[in-house]
């Protein structure tokens, strides 16, 4: 059934409170279930575990994924399940809506644990307590959350701004229950069959689960004499290398250098290849050059001109050359320029985001009915909960950044003009094109406070990295009420998922993120040099050690060559990034992903990039087949579900593996 709108003469010509009226007597589903206790024990469960999928992704990829979309073909698929075993009564559109949303809160909570966390632990050398993690981490998201309350009305109720992301997770939701019903289920079909088969390949690839299969459960030692478990090396070239020793076969080198050293290698990860599918051939074939160029020419090139070489470590032993001692002795400082740039010149691009920001303090012509005469006052978040709690959660967000970060409190103070100048910033960025540039904005933040405070690296990272989760959780609040908006959801209710969310994030990823990424060694010790490893790259954390490290030393720690790189790098960003706004985005090439390219291991770029042109092929290939035909419904309208099922599956077995190695 098609969702009912105000036209475009409506909106421009009504005011809010005939909106309101007419919302409220033709939209709102004032007696349906919402926030129920199935609603909201799925959304919370839901959203536990695909946000520590998306903290999986993250810390591989340095990308944040959306789970909305995927949460809400997966409590479909669940409660529909659920409904034809005769287990429970129907799961109601607006119950769907209010999980969905409690899952995408969850979700967004990974950004601190993949950016700016792990980058102040590596350059501090220090590691917070879990407990002051998830602290800070809740009272940013609620201050973010409370920011947002004020402009619910006027951007949703009253403007009726796009915000494409909500819009779309509405007119899915209505797809689902109702005409669209079937599709539905097929998509949820799709994402349930192929999240089983990567789980299973992925299970077939992981040490851990075959060594608690095999020695475990089957006590393979005891009876078959098994001394090593067996499982698929993920690494399918270790094959060939095997084979090479034993045959005295070629060994690929460029310029005298291993393949291996380049960390050129070639990977089978399905969540990759999912998340490959999900950015698109544009994004992941500028990753791939951006890996290829680095670690195919410039590396081979600097490690023969010395300006990479082998090092001794602060243990006095010799560490030899790698792929990340190529990243962090040269290649890291262009690419992270490169994303920087281009980073803050896509944010100032977008001139309509900045003029609706000059607008909001513009008085708007309407006429503002008293209190009794508001239709909505009874469902609404009241707009005093904002103007109590902002100071309250700011003054809470800058104590814990002094006590649990050592940032001082001045500085602390000073960057909340920030943190709020940057969510009016993201909010409108979201409201028309779906795009949250915390990025590029918290850059702003980090330069700003650095500019200020040199000596200490945790006085521009904490304070960047509130901003970007502030400004993301009120952007992703509002995109969130937007389905509910659509479909007649009670706005309380949705406000209250969205909390609900944010603690169901925090406590299932800060746990998640110590055993994964931090786990003890025999003496019980934490070591921030293991954050960072072949199987997670944290790119994102990089970026921002790298950009605090250039704000502390400048450029007086780089080689020549290195600088040269920068300035090539940032003339490169600039011209690409004013070509595609120029082409109004059909620009062939990305800057940013050509920078992310090279912080992402070699082997992981190629896994996203090989599943970025299989779906790319397999969409061009159906997409002007009959609507109703198995290849359309499969690789056109079904591809999303296909790319969230190689990922979920695969990050679910993934982070289980982790687990055991860690726990065995």
């Amino acid at each position: 059934m098609a969702i009912q709108q105000l036209t475009d003469e409506q909106v421009k010509t009504w005011t809010r409170q005939q909106k309101d009226q007419w919302w409220f007597e033709n939209i709102y589903r004032g007696d349906m279930a919402q926030l129920t206790m199935r609603s909201g024990l799925t959304g919370f469960f839901l959203g536990g575990i695909l946000s520590s999928t998306a903290m999986y992704i993250g810390a591989k990829t340095g990308i944040s994924i959306g789970v909305n979309l995927i949460s809400v073909i997966l409590a479909f698929a669940i409660f529909r399940s659920l409904e034809n075993a005769g287990i429970c009564k129907h799961f109601t559109i607006l119950e769907n809506n209010c999980s969905q949303s409690i899952a995408t809160s969850a979700g967004y909570m990974t950004m601190p644990l993949v950016a700016a966390l792990p980058a102040y632990m590596m350059i501090s050398d220090t590691i917070p307590a879990w407990w002051q993690m998830v602290i800070w981490i809740q009272i940013i998201a609620i201050l973010g959350v409370l920011l947002a309350f004020p402009f619910k009305r006027r951007f949703i109720n009253d403007e009726q701004l796009p915000f494409p992301e909500g819009n779309a997770c509405g007119v899915v939701l209505d797809n689902l229950y109702s005409g669209g019903a079937a599709s539905g289920a097929n998509k949820a079909k799709l994402l349930t069959r192929v999240a089983a088969l990567a789980a299973v390949l992925q299970l077939l690839m992981s040490d851990g689960w075959m060594k608690l299969i095999q020695f475990k459960i089957l006590m393979m030692d005891k009876w078959a004499g098994l001394a090593e478990p067996w499982f698929l090396k993920e690494r399918l070239d270790t094959y060939y290398y095997l084979g090479a020793v034993k045959l005295d076969l070629w060994i690929p080198k460029i310029l005298g250098i291993d393949f291996r050293t380049l960390g050129l290698r070639l990977t089978l990860d399905l969540a990759l290849t999912g998340v490959g599918a999900m950015m698109g051939l544009r994004i992941a074939t500028s990753c791939l050059i951006g890996a290829l160029f680095n670690f195919a020419v410039l590396g081979p090139l600097m490690i023969q001109a010395g300006e990479i070489a082998p090092r001794v470590g602060l243990d006095g032993k010799v560490v030899p050359l790698s792929r990340i001692e190529i990243l962090n002795q040269w290649s890291l400082w262009w690419a992270i320029v490169m994303m920087v740039v281009a980073s803050i010149i896509s944010v100032f691009a977008k001139p309509e985001v900045f003029q609706r920001i000059f607008n909001l303090f513009q008085a708007k012509k309407e006429t503002t009915a008293p209190a009794h005469q508001d239709v909505l006052r009874h469902i609404e978040v009241p707009l005093w909960i904002s103007f109590i709690g902002v100071p309250i959660f700011s003054l809470l967000g800058v104590w814990t950044t002094h006590h649990f970060f050592q940032v001082p409190l001045l500085l602390a103070f000073l960057s909340l003009a920030l943190v709020y100048l940057l969510t009016i910033i993201c909010i409108n960025s979201i409201a028309l094109t779906s795009w949250v540039p915390t990025s590029g904005l918290a850059k702003i933040t980090q330069f700003s406070i650095g500019s200020l405070d040199r000596s200490n690296p945790a006085s521009n990272l904490i304070p960047a990295g509130m901003s970007a989760e502030v400004a993301s959780s009120a952007a992703v609040l509002l995109s969130d009420i937007k389905p509910g908006y659509m479909l007649g959801a009670r706005p309380r209710h949705q406000a209250i998922g969205h909390l609900i969310g944010i603690f169901a994030g925090t406590l299932a990823c800060v746990p998640i993120f110590f055993l994964l990424f931090l786990p003890a060694d025999a003496e019980g010790i934490r070591h921030t040099a293991r954050i960072v490893s072949d199987q997670f790259a944290f790119p994102a954390a990089m970026q921002w050690k790298g950009v605090a490290e250039l704000i502390a030393h400048g450029f007086s720690n780089l080689s020549h060559s290195a600088i040269v790189s920068i300035v090539v790098a940032t003339v490169i960003a600039i011209a690409f990034e004013l070509a595609s706004i120029f082409t109004k985005g059909r620009f062939p090439l990305s800057a940013i992903s050509i920078g992310l390219g090279v912080v992402l291991p070699p082997e992981s770029v190629l896994a996203m990039w090989i599943g970025a042109f299989f779906f790319w092929l397999m969409e061009r290939r159906h997409r002007h087949a009959p609507k109703d035909s198995a290849g359309y419904q499969t690789w056109v309208e079904g591809a999303q579900s296909i790319a969230a099922g190689l990922l979920a599956g695969s990050a679910l077995i993934g982070i289980g593996n982790a687990f055991i190695n860690v726990l065995m």
